[in-house]
């Protein structure tokens, strides 16, 4: 079937006419009014052949005259691409001669620059086009129908642009439009004298509900009204843009976006997310909290992969309402301000109460504090016998966290890992680690407070620099060793690429450059590392052997990691002396307090990291216990491959295990989801549940003359060319560059040696990122918006981290 009439189209067929067209005809199923016409399949774009005489007839049946002849790949009008745009279309064709060619200029902008890149970027491999013919509408007024706001994201609001005349001329963006924000309840205003009057604005959000209702999601409608009043729907698709919905509670919800103070933005795995909760509801279990086992975090929330923390009953409680402004500070000022404008929201007017068990919370203080007392207590005193308790608790716990050995079923290996696996590290004091790692993160923050006034910003980030006892930098030095090995084969480890090395290694095909040591220690790490669904660097050490090839590009030994690393050190050494001299000149009691503080801080804070690095082997565990259970249920036909485990959460799991649950197809939707959500570049930080993004609400500030304004996250000032990088995976900088990054986590600080400073849109000053930056010295700016679109790789910048601003000098 070449030519099939748009009226016997459905949605099933869009392999065979394409996104464009199987969306008119849904529309026409509905029973709302389209142009007729029909469509040109893409067996003819396959086949390379037109079918002229076909194509003729059918034009002639439609009544030939004036026609749109219409783009409709296969990869058009998606759910997850739209294609606006990317393919052409062509309006007002009249005649036998100008229709052929039409339809061929069709068929030749699927092969575009811009639609090929497009393709690309979406991760669609290849697509067919087919062509839809439709009569054409003489409008007065055309435009496009948003059914939820696709600037804020908000479900509760239609928008609507209109000018006088042809519809192309607001999509293509040639003039300003009318702009009208309908509410989808309530009443229409009258059109403020623009082109579209309020009968005419409630006809379009009735035709909006309607579209929203038989496709089951938000709508993006092109639309078209003609001289008798008549309003002609000519195409509808899904709006591809927005962020995922949160879930539907009947109340609205403020939440908090909780992965980039950990560096993480990518989506987690349902297992990952799944595991996380349960995990963490142990820990509160060992502490006297109450916890549902159907879901034992309630407040985290999985929204677009993401985890959301709900802070709406904080937000509405007269008790903790007060306060949320200043704790929020960790979440840099974009967020916090979002947050504090929702304080003056009257949907989140204060009430009584508190937004936990007080019950709950007096049990949880009467178990932690005397430990809680003692332990600190006894890490100020000693030290150093406090860094060996943790260090002994940490050998402990990665030994426990070990699945037992032996043969298992798919049930006592599920059992494990939901019994066991986290038992240790989840423990009501992680074993004797806790008190050490806390008592290191008061004193690296107590002597801000105590020395305002006395020490500057820069001077207190200096005393940070070149932390010892960080196993983070204490990684990337050993990386950093490995590299020094591989220098003697350096043209071996800069040719390949990391992928090739990596299989080369594990085949044994490479020259001992001590990899195999450095993954017996580390081999559990991994960007995007709290998620049990990624792979381990010993599972895939590839971004390694991409890290070691920008090592061996240093060739300046002042920027040896390990020397600029040791520098560091000596410089916060000398910075205490200089401080401490300044203090008890100044202010004799609280400055000696303050010196002895960055003493300790020396000795404790850089323990800082070790809380998460202990987690890793109950997770490493963890993964491949539940690999082994994916491999189990593949076999039973119950799943596509033993990979996808990890898309399924514990309890699914579990139906699978013990009564042969088939889950291909629910494994199927959400791994299509995640691949979606992997290729978004910005994720709301404050989110309503009508799912506005909090932000979008805020005033827009003034454009800056080049200079692009974040939050300080380490201090000092570095200029050079920009390296753009959304994945640290395969990355490769130059040694001098600054990396400008969505946001960073332990797996990307390896990174971090041979750059000069950091940039990333997301982030705390707190986090893993700034963290390192300052114990290496770098300077890192966070929280800055758009960096990675608004920065191009090569452009010459300047960073101040104290400032929190990045200067773009000059375009590369």
């Amino acid at each position: 079937m070449t030519i099939v009439d748009l009226a016997d189209v459905h949605a099933d067929m869009i392999e065979q006419v394409g996104g464009k067209a199987a969306g008119l005809g849904e529309l026409i199923r509905a029973g709302e009014r389209v142009p007729g016409g029909f469509c040109l399949t893409v067996d003819s774009y396959v086949a390379r052949r037109l079918p002229e005489n076909e194509l003729l007839d059918a034009y002639e049946r439609l009544g030939g005259g004036r026609v749109a002849v219409r783009s409709s790949a296969t990869a058009e009008d998606l759910p997850e691409a739209s294609f606006a745009g990317q393919q052409d279309t062509f309006l007002n064709v009249e005649g036998a001669g100008p229709l052929i060619d039409a339809v061929r200029a069709c068929w030749d902008s699927l092969h575009t620059e811009r639609a090929v890149a497009y393709r690309a970027a979406a991760g669609i491999a290849d697509a067919a086009m087919a062509v839809v013919v439709q009569r054409m509408v003489d409008p007065v007024v055309a435009g496009v129908l948003f059914t939820a706001n696709p600037i804020t994201g908000c479900r509760a609001e239609m928008v609507v642009d209109a000018a006088p005349g042809l519809g192309t001329a607001v999509v293509e963006g040639t003039v300003v439009p009318d702009h009208h924000v309908l509410g989808h309840r309530g009443p229409v205003p009258d059109g403020g004298g623009g082109c579209l009057g309020r009968e005419q604005l409630t006809e379009l959000r009735d035709a909006g509900r309607r579209l929203q209702d038989h496709f089951g999601a938000p709508q993006d409608a092109e639309w078209a009204i003609d001289a008798d009043g008549t309003l002609w729907l000519l195409q509808s698709r899904p709006v591809t843009t927005l962020f995922p919905a949160p879930p539907d509670t009947g109340d609205l919800r403020l939440y908090l976006e909780f992965g980039h103070l950990q560096g993480m933005l990518r989506p987690m795995t349902p297992m990952g997310v799944s595991l996380l909760k349960m995990a963490g509801g142990q820990w509160f279990r060992s502490v006297g909290a109450r916890v549902d086992p159907r879901d034992p975090l309630p407040r985290l929330i999985p929204i677009g992969g993401r985890l959301y923390f709900d802070l709406t009953d904080f937000v509405r409680s007269e008790v903790t309402r007060g306060n949320l402004g200043t704790s929020l500070e960790v979440y840099g000022p974009r967020v916090q301000g979002a947050v504090e404008r929702m304080l003056d929201d009257p949907r989140f007017a204060p009430r009584g109460g508190l937004p936990f068990r007080l019950r709950s919370a007096v049990k949880m203080t009467l178990r932690l504090a005397p430990a809680a007392v003692a332990g600190i207590a006894a890490s100020l005193a000693r030290p150093d016998a406090a860094r060996l308790r943790a260090y002994r608790a940490l050998d402990a716990i990665r030994r426990r966290a070990e699945a037992p050995a032996g043969p298992a079923t798919a049930a006592e290996r599920l059992r494990w890992v939901i019994q066991d696996s986290h038992r240790a590290i989840m423990s009501r004091d992680m074993m004797g680690m806790m008190w050490p790692l806390i008592t290191g993160m008061l004193v690296g923050t107590a002597p801000a407070g105590l020395l305002d006034g006395v020490a500057t910003r820069d001077e207190l980030d200096v005393v940070l620099g070149g932390m010892p006892h960080n196993v983070t930098t204490e990684m990337d030095l050993a990386l950093w060793k490995v590299a020094e090995r591989a220098r003697e084969h350096r043209d071996l480890f800069l040719g390949p690429p990391p992928e090739e090395l990596a299989a080369r290694y594990q085949a044994g095909d490479l020259p001992d450059i001590g990899m195999a040591g450095f993954l017996d220690r580390y081999g559990m790490r991994a960007a995007a590392e709290i998620d049990v669904g990624m792979p381990r660097w010993d599972e895939d050490p590839a971004p390694l052997f991409a890290t070691i090839a920008n090592y061996l590009r240093v060739d300046d030994p002042a920027q040896a990691p390990d020397r600029r690393f040791r520098q560091a050190a000596e410089k916060a050494e000398r910075m205490i002396d200089t401080l401490a001299r300044r203090a008890r000149r100044e202010r004799p009691v609280t400055g000696r307090l303050a010196v002895f503080l960055m003493r300790r801080s020396r000795k404790l804070t850089g323990l800082r990291e070790m809380g998460k690095f202990a987690w890793l082997p109950a997770l490493r565990s963890a993964r491949r216990e539940l690999l082994l259970i994916g491999d189990d249920l593949a076999a039973r036909g119950l799943l596509a491959s033993g990979a996808d485990i990890m898309f399924l959460d514990l309890p699914e799991a579990l139906s699978a295990v013990l009564h042969g649950a088939d889950h291909r197809d629910l494994v199927a939707a959400r791994r299509a989801a995640y691949e979606r959500e992997l290729r978004r570049h910005t994720v709301p930080g404050a989110l309503l549940s009508d799912g506005t993004d909090v932000e979008t609400l805020a005033p827009k500030e003034p454009a800056g003359d080049g200079v692009l304004t974040g939050m300080a996250g380490a201090a000092g000032r570095a200029t050079g060319r920009a390296r753009v990088i959304r994945d640290p995976a395969g990355a490769r900088i130059e040694p001098g560059e600054i990396l400008v990054a969505p946001t960073t986590d332990p797996g990307w600080t390896p990174l971090f040696l041979t750059t000069a400073g950091l940039v990333t849109e997301t982030g705390s000053p707190i986090a893993h990122g700034p963290t390192v930056a300052r114990e290496y010295g770098i300077p890192a700016v966070i929280c800055v918006r758009d960096a990675t679109t608004e920065i191009r790789t090569g452009q010459l910048i300047t960073i101040d981290g104290a400032a929190g601003t990045v200067r773009i000098e000059q375009d590369g």
